[in-house]
């Protein structure tokens, strides 16, 4: 499976990369097509196998073009930690990829963008404990789902501001019960936006 998703990353950044250049290559044509780089910060609400849940702080980074009438491919890489777990003792670090369709409305004015997608990919979760038939382990890469959007007010042709995004993130690490997480993911930040 792991080969699987960086197949697919791979792909996602070939398509990306050819939609650029295709751009670059009628940019003498009117179009609003875009390529999106977005800096925001996150906090992810996550949960325990006692019900509990805990906060986790990071960031993440986005990239995403348009490739016809709204449509377009996102890829998304985040990072978050939180210490010491409710008191349990236990830190849980993750670096989640996820990739996949966005589909973006955008008002007549081009001053408000609000869109919404769907990822899959996986995150990587690391300095914590992982139970598994074999033992413990500190390290363990799971599938991961995101299905989740946002909104961007564009300051000038090449700034945007992000106030808010929202994801649902599901993650399988194994947890001695149910194996699944459901994560909220909440951001804000600036967007860097590349004109075709």
């Amino acid at each position: 499976m792991r080969n699987t998703l960086r197949y697919l990353l791979l792909i996602g950044v070939a398509v990306i990369s050819t939609t650029t250049m295709k751009g670059q290559q009628t940019a003498a044509a009117p179009s609003h097509h875009e390529v999106d780089l977005a800096l925001t910060y996150s906090a992810q609400r996550s949960n325990l196998t006692s019900g509990s849940n805990f906060w986790r702080q990071g960031g993440t980074v986005e990239l995403s073009a348009e490739a016809y009438r709204g449509l377009g491919i996102a890829m998304n890489i985040n990072g978050s930690r939180s210490s010491n777990i409710n008191g349990t003792g236990v830190n849980l670090t993750t670096v989640t990829t996820t990739f996949g369709p966005r589909y973006t409305w955008s008002r007549p004015s081009r001053k408000l963008s609000v869109f919404g997608q769907g990822l899959i990919g996986e995150s990587h979760g690391m300095d914590s404990v992982f139970p598994s038939p074999a033992g413990a382990q500190t390290d363990f890469n799971a599938f991961a789902l995101q299905v989740g959007g946002g909104v961007d007010l564009h300051l000038s042709r090449h700034i945007a501001l992000r106030p808010l995004q929202a994801d649902w993130i599901r993650t399988e690490f194994p947890n001695a019960s149910t194996n699944v997480q459901n994560n909220l993911r909440l951001g804000a930040g600036v967007v860097f936006r590349l004109q075709r």
